[in-house]
């Protein structure tokens, strides 16, 4: 499907190290690893809502007998 080798990262390197230099690298790489956290940390959450709003949702759409 797609794959990206080793060529191609050292290029993707190359090219970052020419744009931001190598002081900046730390801290887009600190930036980067926060911003992935944070995804994952949103996604989870909403993952343990959504049985949550199932549920609420059976109850309240089951008739009064």
């Amino acid at each position: 499907m797609f794959g990206i080798g080793m060529p191609e990262l050292i290029i993707i390197l190359v090219i970052v190290l020419i744009i931001f230099g190598a002081g900046k690298l730390p801290e887009i790489g600190a930036g980067m690893g926060k911003a992935i956290k944070n995804f994952k940390g949103a996604t989870s959450e909403a993952e343990k809502k959504e049985p949550e709003k199932i549920e609420e949702n059976n109850s309240s759409s089951k008739p009064d007998a």
